[in-house]
């Protein structure tokens, strides 16, 4: 066993490790790497970190925070595919550790207390409260500070911000029982000690008890932590102790809504919210939060918080430190007038008028960091500005704000609003340079038009009355239809944006006029401009009418694209080439949504789009940095395989011939980001290979290096790599077995079954041996793969687990017959085959009936059980298992909810298509599911008229078991009578 390092070795190789020199930095890097998995080694890093206080020995402390910190990180829950990680923190030190963390965070500087915040955080995300019960009042009595005159703000504020961080989970964290055992363990411990904290630092506040300007900023920072903490307690439900303490919490929420201190407001910093601005929007965020809950306690507090919040809008500035400031209060005051119960607090016109002159038009208007944003930051801009993405800005938020309301007030709303709209459109007119009119005018629009919308479908309802189509050509035609790229380029970006909301609203006609234009707005050279024109044509194209029986069909088929076929891919790529311009992820999805789009009609244009592709790919691979432009860059390649493929195999030659060189480039340089994709799309087009022609040259040198144990060791390759040996089975399991590579793979299976979160992946590899490996070939083995699933299942029985290995039990009987199963399993232990059935397979089916492909599968290989007699009936447990068996298949049979004839869910091309980061799934390469036995049409009928073959070979020894077992059961009686009618058979 290694021993430790000693805490001058350690900070030698800290200091080592900061090195500029990028040889020396490695070697100390590789030295601590191996050090770490010695028993001890955290706690001298510990120590460390508390002994060195002189001046100079700053960053190696820092470093050593770091290093304890990427340890708890690793090693305190470590993966169990990690075996490097299992034992860098052993129970000993555990224990140590915990007793001492809080402590050292307490005496370190500020950088170094950061860390070890985090690493409190990292542990306490396992460990607390069960596991580490002395934390939070370890936490708490650093938090006292009623009689201290001089308060040592690094510790509060290190402690409020570790507690921040453990608490945020309560926000986020789905409703259970155990999620508010967790919060009233907090709550009993925290919640009198926060309220005093609150109120102390309030009256600190108030008072100029922290009469430095440093203090006084602490202990705004302090005030705005302990808000969020209030936030992340009161998130679920208002705990009792809050709602009794409602007056102290509120009259100090409004104290901090009113305070004003000159000293610390920056006059010429633009960018930066100040101090008093964060509390500010922490509070905020509190009351919004308590508005939403319509919480009675909290209503008689609203008039003053409304009018507080009003003059805080009143007094922010346009610039972005304000941004959040105003975002929070446009929603907090959305909240109260979206609804009934406070309408009183906003009826009248006088009202809704000042809502509009002093709070919405103000945050619609485009202001110069606006125009910044859209030509030098315009990712930025659109992250901020499209309607898809998460960010809040005040645009967004103004918008929600009209449309709360409309809710309550949509006549008068509507009547002022477009009285301002007609009011910007005529300055607009009268004065062309006046275009930020026309801009608000058209948000206005937007605002108020909207009564119903979603993300992905856009909009279903609007107001009535707005007449959008007449607005539309009026305003936003007029501007699309202006040929120069180069006048009122954000007023373009604006009018693109109302296409691609409104689409629903337009017909396929119009739809056919707007596409061209939305072509021609490709070769704007301002990139907000050309990215909302792919975003617009993207949605277009997922746009969709009523269709026969009760389907959904797009409005613009393949053949109403094909006109515009070659000018949109000309544009696009036109983008995509564009070295200057960084990765467009709208303009990539929009290539992928017009291939599928396009199918049948691409054969003509397939090689140049390709190459397009692979060029892309060879230019990106070289950096990947935008990981949903990758997404939709192998999603394009993916769709194009399969629209090409699906019509002609034959061009999975060309597809191998183009994609190869790039592919094995990614594989060499080991391009982490990528290898998934790659792995995904050389299955896709293995799987397209005509029947018969085996795997070819390129498929067969690529396969053994797939076998070695190192490219396995990546979890994220794991899922790609599975499917892809699948594809090799399904296409050239002669040549495997030729090549002698079954074991290999079969070795595969071996390692992933061994973990929990890649059994699966195993399964599927193993089904697809059995599926499509010769018998001859792999039956000599499944003695050991039998052994070493059964002692998976004794070590790790899991409801997943065993759902896994019954639906492979079903497919292997249905493949080679009951009594195969039975000789194979009772060669390891006589009689395991109806041990398996009774208290692994019968119990699995009662507690989780099957659905779809699946219950295909168990009703097969269950038909067989029950049908090939003599395997099963030789005792009274065999007799029992045979009714129950019985029993399990009729269930499955009658249940709705097994959608028996379904096998698989419909095709969704609309479903949300996108980079994951824990494993990306190409969904225009995923593999078509493949029924097993696709000779039974019907499994049901097959297993009814097995059942009356086996009754009329022995008359009258099975029919009373049969009876027997329906006798409790008259709704599966008078189904089995169905069933045999159906099948024109008798049961005798």
């Amino acid at each position: 066993m290694t021993a430790p390092l000693s805490a001058p070795q350690l900070q030698s190789l800290l200091s080592q490790s900061l090195s500029a020199d990028a040889s020396t930095r490695k070697a100390s890097e590789q030295t601590l790497l191996q050090a770490q998995s010695a028993p001890g080694h955290a706690l001298v890093v510990l120590r460390l970190i508390s002994e060195l206080t002189l001046p100079d020995a700053t960053p190696v402390r820092q470093a050593a925070a770091v290093h304890f910190k990427n340890l708890v990180k690793k090693g305190w829950e470590p993966d169990e595919d990690d075996k490097s990680a299992q034992n860098l923190l052993p129970p000993s030190d555990r224990s140590i550790i915990k007793n001492n963390l809080v402590e050292l965070m307490c005496t370190v500087p500020p950088q170094i207390q950061s860390q070890i915040g985090e690493s409190i955080s990292l542990i306490a995300s396992t460990d607390f409260p069960s596991q580490w019960e002395n934390l939070l009042p370890n936490l708490i009595t650093r938090l006292d500070i009623t009689n201290s005159p001089d308060v040592h703000w690094d510790v509060v504020n290190g402690v409020l911000l570790t507690a921040n961080s453990i608490f945020k989970r309560f926000r986020y964290v789905q409703r259970s029982d155990a999620l508010y055992a967790d919060i009233l363990y907090v709550l009993n411990l925290l919640q009198e000690p926060l309220t005093k904290l609150f109120l102390n630092l309030v009256t600190r506040l108030e008072s100029g008890g922290a009469q430095q300007q440093a203090s006084t900023v602490s202990c705004l920072q302090a005030l705005r932590t302990t808000c969020r903490i209030f936030y992340s307690l009161n998130y679920q439900d208002l705990p009792e102790y809050f709602e009794d303490h409602m007056a102290e919490w509120m009259g100090g929420f409004a104290k901090l809504l009113e305070y004003k201190n000159d000293a610390l407001v920056d006059a010429d910093e633009e960018m930066v919210p100040g101090p008093i601005d964060n509390v500010q929007v922490a509070v905020v965020q509190n009351l919004n939060l308590y508005s939403n809950k319509d919480e009675e306690p909290f209503l008689p507090f609203l008039p003053t918080f409304t009018s507080l919040v009003w003059n805080l809008l009143m007094n922010v500035t346009p610039f972005a430190k304000h941004d959040a400031l105003a975002t929070i209060s446009i929603r907090f005051l959305s909240s109260l007038i979206g609804k009934l119960m406070h309408r009183a607090l906003f009826e009248g016109e006088g009202t809704l008028r000042e809502i509009f002159s002093r709070i919405v038009i103000p945050n619609l208007t485009i202001r110069e960091i606006d125009e910044e944003r859209f030509e030098d930051d315009p990712q930025e801009f659109i992250l901020s500005d499209m309607e898809a993405s998460d960010t809040e800005s005040r645009r967004k938020c103004s918008q929600e704000l009209l449309r709360a309301m409309c809710r309550q007030f949509e006549q008068q709303t509507t009547a002022i609003c477009s009285q301002h709209v007609n009011q910007m459109l005529t300055q607009f007119a009268s004065d062309q340079n006046q275009w930020k009119m026309k801009d608000v005018a058209i948000h206005l629009m937007l605002g108020i038009s909207i009564r119903a919308e979603s993300t992905q479908f856009g909009v279903s309802q609007v107001n009535d009355g707005v007449n959008i189509m007449e607005f539309f050509t009026r305003h936003v035609l007029t501007e699309l239809q202006e040929p120069n790229m180069n006048v009122r380029p954000m007023v373009k970006a604006t009018c693109i944006k109302f296409v691609g909301i409104f689409r629903n609203q337009f017909t396929k006609e119009q739809f056919g006029a707007l596409v061209p234009l939305l072509i021609a707005h490709l070769y704007s050279p301002y990139v907000v401009v050309h990215t909302y024109a792919a975003a617009s044509i993207e949605k277009i194209l997922t746009s969709k009418v009523d269709g026969p029986n009760s389907t959904k069909i797009t409005k613009l088929a393949g053949s109403d694209l094909k006109p515009f076929l070659g000018n949109l891919f000309t544009g696009l790529f036109s983008i995509v080439d564009n070295a200057e311009l960084n990765e467009n992820e709208y303009v990539m999805k929009c290539i992928m949504r017009a291939l599928n789009t396009a199918k049948d009609d691409l054969l003509d244009i397939v090689q140049i789009v390709l190459e397009k592709l692979t060029a892309a790919l060879a230019l990106v691979a070289k950096n990947p940095k935008n990981p949903q432009y990758n997404h939709y860059l192998f999603e394009s390649i993916a769709v194009l395989i399969r629209s090409v493929s699906t019509k002609d195999a034959a061009y999975t030659s060309a597809f191998e011939q183009f994609l190869f060189p790039p592919f094995q480039h990614v594989l060499q340089m080991e391009v982490v980001e990528f290898t998934p994709y790659v792995f995904q799309v050389l299955a896709q087009i293995l799987e397209f290979r005509p029947e018969g022609s085996g795997l070819g040259q390129a498929y067969t040198s690529l396969l053994p290096p797939l076998l070695t144990p190192t490219i396995w060791e990546r979890k994220g390759n794991i899922p790609a790599l599975s499917r892809l040996l699948v594809a090799y089975l399904s296409k050239g399991s002669a040549e495997i077995v030729q090549h002698k590579l079954l074991l290999g793979i079969l070795g595969v299976f071996q390692k992933l079954i061994a973990s929990k979160a890649n059994e699966s992946y195993a399964f599927d590899i193993l089904r697809a041996v059995v599926l499509f490996v010769p018998q001859d070939a792999f039956m000599p083995q499944m003695k050991d793969i039998l052994q070493i699933l059964m002692m998976r299942l004794q070590q790790g029985k899991t409801t997943k687990y065993v759902g896994l290995i019954t639906h492979f039990f079903a497919l292997f009987i249905g493949m080679f017959g009951s009594q195969v199963f039975h000789d194979q399993l009772n060669q390891i232990q006589p009689g395991l085959g109806l041990m398996i059935i009774n208290q692994v397979w019968v119990p699995r089916l009662q507690a989780a009936p099957p659905t779809r492909l699946e219950a295909k599968t168990q009703i097969i290989g269950l038909t067989k059980l029950l049908c090939e007699a003599p395997a099963l009936l030789v005792n009274a447990n065999g007799t029992q298992a045979w009714s129950q068996i019985l029993a399990c298949v009729l269930n499955i049979i009658m249940s709705p909810d097994s959608h028996l004839n379904a096998l698989t869910l419909e095709e969704n091309d609309d479903a949300e298509i996108g980079y994951d980061a824990t494993f990306s799934v190409l969904h225009f390469a995923i593999r078509p599911v493949k029924d097993p036995f696709a000779d039974v049409e019907d499994a049901g009928l097959a297993f009814v008229k097995s059942l009356s073959q086996l009754c009329a070979s022995q008359p009258g020894q099975f029919t009373p078991l049969i009876q027997q077992c329906l006798q409790t059961e008259p709704k599966m009686s008078i189904g089995l009578e169905r069933l045999s009618q159906n099948a024109g058979v008798t049961l005798i």
